[in-house]
This record gives structure tokens, sequence and C-alpha cells, in this order.
């Protein structure tokens, strides 16, 4: 029985397997020795290496041919002695690819036998096509038909065929049925196949011993050859070939069964019509659940479901392996087997803060049974979970607003700090809520799901009002989603932005508070509208920052002087005005300002003003920056991370905090080197073993690379250049521009960890102590990071729905930076990898910064 709708086809345009081999197994048949007449007639005839009474020196030569054309040179088998038969036993590889194969390709083989001194006669020649009737590849064990007495003719009208239709005897019906079996396509029975090859090898044996009775009556010669087999049949692919009408095939376009018209599978039948001599096999109900699967499901849980399940506690095999789920990433799915084990133990489980989220992926959400045991009975007993295991719960994958609003109480109890560092993730979060309630009606599941507000919006409403700090962060976050295309999640922010300004008019000095939110707003539109107009004009440089610091210093735009006013971007830090003659224009393409605040203690607060970009990407850089030197810290690891934050205050405006310092390229340009730039700055004439800088100075900046050089790594910061590489007069080191994350870089292969010899220099060389000591912070802030990198896999993945051109749904966020973690392996292992990371990419892409600061230079004359 022919099983060909069960196979799966590969193309043969997508095979690419090296050469192409054949084997040539041996050649059976009887070869006449020549009559005592024809020796007569031609004596020569008696040289030939039939007419020796043992097995002659027979050799093979083949040669691939396709449309009259070689496409090869011919190849030869290499001399052995035959003892018994005729068997070479040797694979011959030809140096052209399968994909390369044309339709029409063929092999011919040539017997060759001594016909004396440097002569040689053929024996005989056959022609064997690569491709069948159906244009597919040509794999396993073939016997070929030899024309005896001539060489083989590769025409494509070949008159060496290896096989003559119609044409069969019993041992050729046996070996077409071999090969399918070969090929899978008869079902396997040990017993029964071991019966049927050993009356197969009797029904051989008696013909041999009766002096092969059907070839001497036939007097065929017949050769074997054995192909690669494969697990799959080939199939012929050229569409270029078939679109082209003049182009000439050796085969006809097959006849092929057009696919059925399945309304459900619409692709795959367009798929189908665009290559007429492919065929698809539809499975109506793929899209159905397997009902035998179903039904084992509900048997095994169904049994597993009663008071003995209470009690049941995993053995040693089960501990290990639920311990290995449990230390799954988040976005790792769950195999039916893992599920059903997470399932049995499910109340064992309950004891433990990191099986909550893996029990919910073992749970049947269309089983109202299942669903109402997982969220009323055992989601009220399971422990207190982590902050990151809460964050994946509100992601888009849980739709129960019962769980949701379980991931929620959680949230409750981080304090406000904490809080600050999810607050963008959690606005993304919300909506998620909103797909949940709209998309009701579009499902197709039970009643057993609940779809009730999971109060994340108070929530979050409630902590902003309580905190005026983290209030003012969540007003602009808020904002910048109200500025969104999208209408419909545009309104749904809206009315968060309405309940959260409502709710503190129920607070003492709420009413104050809005007025601030509002002044706030008014400073950045104003400072906006006259970014634009700078940007706009065609004035230099120069001339723009003259405007600008003339603009500030009108009385009537009130921005020199002002009410006390919570700054934007920072709300603890209190503004009163502008400082016009220190506000200038960077000459970049957006010319963002550089403003002065002078702040209501005295002090001053340096901004940088941008409008016309999206800068909602550095500023979830920063956050995870944050959020990196947070859990650093824990760990009493102070790397000097975040020397300045970035606010999206709209979509195409934001602020960000101004440090004083210099790129490494006009350091390198001024100063020769960065020692030298940090001596100039922090003078030490005493010191020992820091080239005349102060220590602390030189402390800082060994902390600051090797913190910056593991989190860029983790997130995959690209484009990176002596101009967005920063050091501080303090020794502060830290990047700017984020435009490419996640593995994104517009420079071919970009090294993964970011060192440049700059920075290596500036902590005296790869030999120096102070390198031995960035490395050690290197490993160190590593090893500490993948301890929480479900935290920040969640943080991330929670981004996807934000529209930032780095993170959307085309990219597997969580595949870019799980990869990063190398969560595979061991933790010496992981410092292993990074360790050679790092010592390949010390002194990484020096031409390429020397062309990029030569461009510069050229568009800065």
């Amino acid at each position: 029985m022919d099983h060909r709708d069960d196979f799966t086809f590969a193309r043969l345009s997508d095979l690419k397997l090296p050469l192409n081999s054949f084997n040539r197994s041996q050649l059976e048949g009887i070869r006449k020795p020549r009559s005592f007449t024809e020796i007569l007639e031609n004596p020569d005839l008696k040289y030939h290496g039939v007419q020796s009474s043992t097995l002659s020196d027979l050799y093979v030569i083949c040669q691939l041919i396709a449309d009259n054309k070689p496409l090869t040179i011919p190849f030869r088998t290499s001399f052995k002695a035959f003892k018994n038969a005729y068997i070479w036993n040797e694979w011959i590889t030809f140096p052209i690819r399968y994909c390369d194969l044309p339709l029409s390709a063929q092999i011919t083989f040539t017997v060759w036998d001594i016909a004396g001194p440097r002569s040689a006669a053929p024996v005989g020649g056959t022609t064997f096509r690569l491709f069948g009737k159906k244009w597919t590849l040509r794999r396993g064990k073939h016997r070929t038909l030899l024309w005896p007495g001539i060489e083989a003719d590769g025409s494509v009208d070949s008159a060496t065929p290896s096989k003559i239709p119609g044409a069969t005897d019993e041992m050729g019906r046996l070996e077409k049925l071999v090969k399918k079996y070969e090929r899978g396509d008869l079902v396997k029975s040990e017993w029964l196949d071991k019966l049927t090859f050993r009356k197969m090898e009797e029904i051989h044996a008696v013909r041999m011993s009766l002096g092969l009775a059907e070839t001497q009556k036939s007097e065929n010669l017949f050769l074997y050859i054995d192909l690669p087999r494969f697990d799959f049949p080939v199939i012929f692919s050229e569409p270029d070939t078939l679109a082209n009408p003049a182009s000439t095939s050796a085969l006809p376009p097959p006849s092929l069964p057009p696919p059925p018209q399945t309304p459900i599978q619409p692709v795959t039948t367009s798929f189908a019509s665009d290559n007429a001599h492919l065929w698809s096999i539809i499975d109506p109900e793929i899209s159905r659940e397997n009902p035998v699967e179903d039904k084992h499901r509900r048997l095994v849980r169904s049994h597993r479901s009663g008071p003995y399940d209470r009690e049941l506690k995993p053995n040693a095999k089960d501990r290990d392996n639920i311990g290995e789920i449990l230390n799954y990433a988040p976005s790792q799915s769950l195999s039916p087997e893992e599920k059903d084990l997470i399932w049995k133990f499910r109340f064992h489980l309950a004891r433990d803060k990191r099986g909550l989220t893996k029990f919910l992926k073992a749970v049947t959400w269309r089983d109202p049974s299942e669903v109402k045991q997982a969220v009323e009975e055992l989601l009220p007993q399971w422990t207190e979970i982590d902050m990151d295991d809460a964050l994946e719960l509100l992601g888009p994958g849980t739709v129960d607003s019962r769980v949701r609003a379980f991931a929620v109480r959680q949230l409750s109890r981080a304090d406000d700090d904490e809080l600050f560092l999810y607050l963008l993730q959690l606005v993304q979060a919300l909506k998620f809520e909103s797909a949940a309630t709209d998309q009701r009606s579009s499902r197709s599941a039970t009643n057993a799901i609940s779809y009730d507000d999971s109060g994340l919006t108070d929530f979050l409403v409630l902590r902003g009002v309580q905190n005026a700090w983290l209030g003012n962060r969540l007003y602009w976050y808020l904002m910048v989603e109200v500025a969104l295309e999208d209408k419909v999640i545009s309104k749904m922010y809206g009315r968060v932005v309405f309940k959260f300004m409502n709710k503190l008019l129920e607070v003492e000095n709420g009413s104050d508070r809005r007025e601030l939110l509002r002044r706030q707003g008014q400073l950045v539109e104003t400072l906006a509208k006259r970014a634009r107009e700078l940007r706009t004009s065609k004035d230099g440089t120069g001339k723009k920052k003259e405007r600008l610091q003339a603009l500030l210093a009108d009385p009537k735009s009130n921005l020199s002087s002002m009410a006390p006013l919570p700054l934007p971007l920072n709300a603890r830090i209190e503004i009163i005005g502008i400082i016009p003659e220190k506000a200038s224009v960077f000459k970049s393409a957006m010319y963002p300002l550089l403003l002065y605040f002078q702040c209501s203690d005295g002090s001053e607060y340096p901004v940088i003003f941008k409008d016309g970009d999206d800068m909602r990407q550095d500023q979830l850089v920063l956050q995870m920056f944050t959020l990196m030197d947070r859990l650093l810290r824990q760990e009493n690891l102070d790397l000097k991370l975040t020397p300045y934050t970035v606010l999206a205050t709209g979509l195409m405006q934001g602020m960000a905090q101004f440090v004083p310092s210099k790129t490494i390229a006009a350091i390198v340009s001024e100063f020769g080197n960065v020692q030298t730039f940090l001596r100039a700055n922090y003078p030490d004439e005493g010191s020992v073993g820091t080239w005349g800088i102060e220590p602390g100075v030189i402390d800082t900046f060994v902390r600051s690379c090797a913190g910056y050089c593991v989190v860029t790594y983790l997130l995959g910061v690209g484009d990176r250049h002596l101009d967005n590489l920063l050091v501080a007069p303090d020794g502060h080191f830290f990047h700017v521009d984020f435009g490419y994350i996640l593995g994104r870089d517009p420079k071919p292969f970009p090294p993964a960890v970011k060192v440049c010899k700059e920075m290596v220099d500036g902590m005296g060389g790869t030999q120096s102590a102070h390198y031995m000591r960035f490395k050690s912070f290197c490993f160190t802030a590593f090893t500490i990071l993948r301890k929480s990198a479900n935290l920040i896999l969640n943080l991330v993945a929670l981004m996807v729905d934000a529209n930032i051109p780095d993170i959307n749904k085309h990219r597997d966020v969580h595949e870019q930076i799980q990869e990063k973690f190398r969560l595979d392996l061991t933790e010496e292992e992981a410092i292993k990898h990074f360790e050679m990371l790092l010592n390949e990419t010390s002194y990484f892409t020096v031409m390429l910064d020397r062309i990029h600061d030569l461009t510069q230079q050229y568009w800065r004359n």
C-alpha cells in the first residue's frame, strides 16, 4: 500500500547537500564467452576478459549529463580483483549540489572489459534518470538494464534506458517492493518482515542454483546502484524555467491532482495554484483538537482530581523534571507531557512561588472544570509570587481577569521606588486589559473564563494619587499613549487620565497638583514650539543659539522666570526658570536645545530638549539601565550606571538630563587619550598606579566601563562608535543614542560586547591591574543579572505593543534577549562564554570607527 499522502515533501531548490553521491553495488547476469567460430574469424577476441576462466577486471565509467550536455567529467571506479561476483560497493561523488541539478539530469553507466593490451570493449551501457514521473528525486537501490555491447547514450531520447517500460520479472517485482519498504511506504512488521526476506533469499538462491534461468532466457545484464536516502521525498521546483515556455525539458509536467477546495486554508490553496507542479495535502480538521488526546487528558486529569491529589508528592525523578520546567524562560511553552506532570502535582506546587506561571500554562482554559479548580480553588491558596512572575501574568497571554487581579495584588507589595521601575510596562499592560474586554464577544470559549476588570487601572491611579512624584511620571506616560494614532487605544488611555485627574480632587492639595500638571504641559508645548521654529529656520547654529537666548530672555515668554514648578523629567526637582545666557543649540539633524533650569534651591539642572524624534526607545533603554543598576546595588556592586535620565513627553518630543562630558572622539582629538583628559580635570601628583589621576576617578571609569559593557551587551545596543561613547570629567563613562537595540546594527558584523581600544587604553592596557578589575566587575555583574533574567525578559516583552521601532510583534524579543543570558549554560560556562566574547572584542571595529571619524570631520568642515 502506498502511503504517499502521509509524506512531507521537500523542494529540490531548498535541498543544499554538498555533493551528489552514488554507490555502484554489483553486476548481475550471465556473460557468454565468444564461440570458437568467432575466435577463428577474429583471433583478437581470445584476449577479451570474457574468455578468461576467472572473473575479468571490469570497471564502470559514469557521467552526469543533462540536455545532451555533460555536467561533469567522466568518473571511473577504482581497480578491484573480483572473486565470486562483480561487486564494487564503491561510492562515487559528483562535484555538484542537488539544488543545481536540472530536471533532465541523468547518469550514464558503461561497464568496460579488457579487450587486449591498452584496449577495452564495452560490456554494456545504461542511462538512469535522476527524477521520476512526478518530479521526485530518486533514492535507494535501483536495478538498471545494461544494453550489451554498446556505450551508454546520454541524450534526451536515450537509446539505452535503464528500464524498458512494461518489461518486468519476478525479481524486478520483488525489488520494487523492497524499495517501497525501505522508503517507509509499506507498514513494517518485525516478525513478518523476517519471514518475507528469508523467503526472498531462498528464491534468489534457487535462481542462482538453476543457473539464472530467467536471465539466460533473456540474456540480460543488470547493474545495481544505490542512491542516497532522505527522510522525505524531494520535489524538483524551478519557477523560472516553468515560466519560460521556450525552455525544453526532458520530462513533461506531470498531471497532479488539484488540491481540495477548502475554505479554511486559502493560503495553501493559493500556493498550490502558483506552483502547478506541486500538490498539497490539506487536513480540514488540522486546527481542531485531537479527540483522542483530548479524551486522554480528560480521563487522566479527572482521575487525578480527587482527594488523592492533595497529598501527592513527586518522587526524585519527578522533582528533577519539575525543577527543570520551573527554570524555563517565560516564553518557553510546555509539552503535553510537561503540562500533565505540572497538573498532577499542582497542590504540591502551590507552596512554590515559581510554579504559578507554569501551572497556569498547564491549565486547559476551554475546560470549565479545570478553570474553576485552578482559579477559584488553587489560585487563592498559592503562595506569594515574585514581581517578575506578577509582570508575566499581566502580559497578553493572560486573559482571565481573576489571574490578572491576583498579579495586581502581588504588585501592591512593592514600594513606590520599585513600582517606579515597572511603571512604564504597567502602563503598557493596560492595553491588554482593554483587549480582554473589547474582544469578549469574539471569543469562542465558554463562560469558564472571567473578563471582568482586574483592577490594574484603579491600582495605578491610587498609587499615583498617593505619591506626587510617582503620579507625575504616571501622568506623562499616559499622555504619550493618548497621543497615539490608534484612536481605540488613545481613547482608552484618555479614560485613565480622566479617572486620575478626578481622583486628584479627592485628596488634599489635589487641585494644586492638577494645576502643576497643566503648567508642565504648557511648558513642554512652549518649548516644542520654539524648537520647531529654530529647526525649520535656515539660520546657522550660531544664529539659532542667539535667537533661542533672545526668546528665553523675553519677559512675555514667561520662561526665564516662573512660579515654582516640578520638572517633568524629574518631579523631585523644583524649577523657577530657565537661564537664557547658558542656553545653546546642538548641531544635529533635529537641533536639540540645551537648557539650564534654575532650581529653587539655588542649583542648576541642565536638560536637553528634543522635538521631532521619538525618544521612547531611549527612554526604555535607560529605564532598563536603571533597573539593572538597582539589581546590582542590591548585591553590593556599584558600577556607576545611569548618570542621566530621559522622559518622552510626547510621541515626538522629550527631555533628557544633560551631563557635562565629552565624546571619546572629541577626547582623542583634543587630548590624545582618555587618561590625559581625566588628568587635566582631576590631577593627583602623588598617585601610585593611576598615572597622576585621582584614584577615585580611575575607579569610577573602570566600574562604569564594566557596567555599560554588560548592560549594552544584554540589550543588544548597536551602532556604537566613538561619537556616542562619552566620558565625564569625574570618570563616568556612559553611552548615548539608542536608535538600534536588540541586535539591530547598521554596521556589518558588529561585536556582541562593546569595548573599544580607547576604553582599554584608559585603564592602562590589557595587562594592567585595572583591566583585570574591569573584567572581574563584568563577570560579577553578568552573573548577578542572569539571576534576574525573567524580570528583564518580562519587562521588555510588555513593551511589544508600544510601537517602538526595535520592539514590535514581528521580532521575537524574548529570543533576542534570552540568547544573551545563555540560560542553557551553567554559571561557570556562562562566564567563560562572556569572557570569550570580551576577549574577541577588546579592540573592535577600529577601521569602522576611523571611517566614521573621517565622515564626521568632513561634515563638520
